[in-house]
């Protein structure tokens, strides 16, 4: 699938098209690469069908780039941008704090045209002498090549999961593979990727390892042999096929999903029992028979455990957990019965409110909640207290139309003083309000605990969202108070949200583990910015699962009317 690359290329247009300040353009783009990675099919298939145009935000002059794209590998205009602009600036604009215009200030006025030029540059203390820089800029543009480097060998969850599950699709459709699954941290639905490994058992396993090698997205193979091959993707990560004997494949499984902290906790409880674990089953060790390893359940089995999810194979507490019984009911997507944070063309959104209630429907769901932005936010189209007004019975009467509950909200901005971006009288006639912070993200970390916490004491605040602020690979947590929050949210009642947008999976497992411990009430929601997007549920589930969450701690678990009670009740 071409999706996520030609979401990359048209983000890439449109900062330098930000240089060149077309700011019409700029959004254009900026709207298509949205579209792009919220597209659920592969694009190839949709130009197939010449229904390119059917995908928002794409017009004519986009459709015939991505189709040239498709055809050829290579965008004209994209190709000439890149050329008229000097050289290095590009790469200068992947630092986290450097926008297109800064990137060509420094190209100018000191010749940087590397990372590692700029990271010299401002230890140095060359870039504090440019208009509206400073020592403190240097430190910020530091500490984000330093985010760069280490992040470079791990990519987020949401862009490797689409490639690996089109590796099994392909292998799937080979008539000698009777099994197939991913394993390691993808299984585990880890937050970031170092690399793809997947598990076979076929009757032809060269017809495997050549589809396999063979695939689009496969740019170099670096091993290939007839149980084990290795290639790099396009996309720049490592990707393992290897074929197991089918007596051997829950072992395989078993192991290569790990984590390695799990996997000795287990073979060293099967030692005990005199039996030794590996990739090719389980064995007694005073004759060497093997007694399992068909399927991950008998080889949980064979050392007296139930079987252990995936997602919480991390040597925290799982295995003495399941010695007594006693492992936590893991949420699933299917729990899920509505989503809480959406946001429309009313504020910065692809689709209409309509649409995305429609999608909603389509998925199954008992509720939404269109929760745009508010009034202050100008650059993601904040929503007025008169058109919310309006927007509230439009919304309603969208309920009406197609059976499905449409919650009335906002996404209302917490300002740096941690009042709210509505007035009390504006955010009470909503049924739900979500407070994210959106700005002043250097704050120190007991200002900005205080500031969320004021925000939480808003008797109209039912959830906080992205309670962190990441972005994965491009901005670490602001400094924050991490247990102070969930103890504030626990004394108030306030709910605590996690993200599933794939950059962001905020909060992060860890902190919602912590947060169920302490009696706080989960939200999985999307912040889906198009319809498409609400099929992230998946990515939050996963965080959940990670974290121990159970669907009685998840809100959005709550069938309607237990749901609009609780809200009520807040």
């Amino acid at each position: 699938m071409k999706n996520l690359e030609l979401a990359r290329i048209f983000n890439d247009i449109a900062d330098m098209l930000e240089i060149k300040e077309d700011r019409f353009r700029v959004q254009a783009y900026r709207r298509a690469a949205r579209a792009m990675e919220a597209l659920t099919e592969d694009v190839a298939e949709v130009a197939a069908r010449d229904r390119l145009m059917d995908i928002s935000g794409i017009g004519k002059g986009l459709a015939e780039k991505i189709i040239e794209y498709l055809k050829t590998g290579q965008m004209k205009y994209y190709d000439e941008l890149r050329a008229s602009l000097p050289r290095g600036v590009l790469t200068l604009m992947q630092v986290p704090e450097i926008g297109p215009k800064t990137a060509l200030l420094l190209h100018e006025k000191l010749g940087i045209e590397s990372i590692d030029d700029l990271e010299k540059a401002c230890k140095e203390g060359r870039v504090r002498t440019l208009p509206r820089m400073g020592a403190r800029t240097e430190e910020n543009i530091v500490k984000g090549i330093e985010l760069i480097r280490r992040t470079r060998e791990r990519l987020p969850l949401g862009a490797v999961l689409p490639h690996a599950r089109e590796i099994l699709e392909r292998l799937g459709h080979l008539k000698a593979v009777q099994q197939a699954s991913t394993a390691g941290s993808i299984r585990r639905m880890r937050e970031t990727i170092g690399d793809i490994d997947v598990l076979v058992t076929s009757t032809d396993p060269e017809a495997v390892m050549e589809t396999f090698t063979t695939l689009p997205a496969v740019q170099r193979v670096l091993s290939k042999g007839t149980t084990r091959s290795s290639v790099v993707l396009d996309v720049g990560i490592q990707a393992d096929v290897r074929v197991v004997e089918p007596e051997a494949f829950g072992a395989a499984l078993q192991y290569f999903t790990g984590s390695k902290e799990h996997n000795i906790k287990v073979r060293e409880r099967a030692v005990r029992r005199g039996l030794k674990i590996n990739e090719y089953g389980v064995f007694r060790i005073e004759d060497d028979a093997r007694v399992a390893g068909r399927t991950e359940e008998d080889v949980y089995r064979a050392i007296a455990l139930p079987w252990i999810p995936p997602e919480i194979r991390e040597d925290q507490g799982e295995v003495e957990l399941a010695e007594r019984g006693k492992l936590p009911r893991l949420i699933k997507r299917e729990d899920i019965r509505g989503d809480l944070h959406v946001h429309t063309r009313w504020s910065d959104g692809a689709d209409s409110a309509e649409e995305m209630v429609k999608a909603a429907k389509a998925r199954g769901y008992e509720y939404v909640a269109i929760t745009d932005h508010s009034q202050g936010l100008k650059f993601a189209g904040g929503v007025t207290i008169e058109d919310l007004r309006e927007h509230a019975q439009v919304a309603r009467r969208l309920g009406d139309r197609h059976g499905i509950a449409v919650l009335m909200g906002c996404e209302v901005d917490i300002l740096p003083d941690g009042s709210l971006d509505y007035p009390d009288d504006v955010l009470e006639e909503l049924d739900v309000v979500v407070a994210s912070v959106h700005s002043r993200f250097r704050m120190g970390a007991a200002e900005m605990t205080r500031r969320i916490i004021r925000a939480m004491e808003s008797p109209h605040v039912d959830i906080i969202g992205h309670m962190t602020g990441r972005l994965l690979g491009s901005r670490d947590p602001y400094a924050v108070e991490i247990e102070a929050l969930l103890e504030a949210a626990a004394r108030i009642g306030t709910v605590i949200e996690i993200n599933a947008t794939p950059e962001r999976l905020d909060i992060k497992d860890t902190y919602a583990r912590m947060a169920r411990e302490r009696g706080v009430k989960l939200a999985i929601n999307t912040d889906a910015h198009s319809r498409h997007q609400l099929r992230y549920t998946e990515f939050g589930v996963g965080t959940a699962r990670r974290g121990w969450v159970e669907p009685g701690d998840v809100i959005n678990a709550l069938p309607v009317k237990k749901l609009e009670a609780f809200l009520d009740e807040r």
